[in-house]
């Protein structure tokens, strides 16, 4: 399975993976999965960091290529065409962040593993 991590999953994931949910847990550490991580998320944990909302998050931040390494994790950028997909989504879904995210896994054809049960209305696969 290819799975890209929301936001909250993959700090979730960094602080012990207690609020996780046993299927997005055990999907994360299973070893054949690809486990993805979006330049959104480093984009919006730096940018909370910034605005004192994710205080403790600072050590993360500063080694967060190591630390998606070390976790085999993969990074994803973003592309022209995940801009534009974003951008174009309909829907009420404000945060530039997360429509991000909905475009990246439409594109790439990748599972969000994520809380956000309004990711639904755009037809993507979300582990929860």
């Amino acid at each position: 399975m290819r799975l890209l991590l929301d936001t909250h999953a993959l700090l979730w994931w960094a602080g012990g993976a207690g609020q996780l949910s046993r299927p997005a847990r055990v999907a994360i550490a299973e070893e054949a999965n690809d486990v993805f991580v979006s330049a959104a998320s480093a984009w919006e944990i730096a940018t909370k960091h910034r605005l004192g909302k994710l205080d403790r998050v600072g050590p993360l931040l500063d080694d967060l290529l190591e630390y998606l390494d070390d976790q085999s994790f993969r990074d994803l950028a973003i592309s022209v065409r995940h801009a534009q997909r974003a951008g174009a989504l309909p829907g009420p879904h404000r945060d530039p962040f997360d429509r991000m995210l909905v475009a990246q896994a439409q594109i790439e054809g990748l599972t969000l593993v994520s809380n956000e049960a309004l990711f639904d209305r755009y037809g993507v696969r979300r582990l929860w």
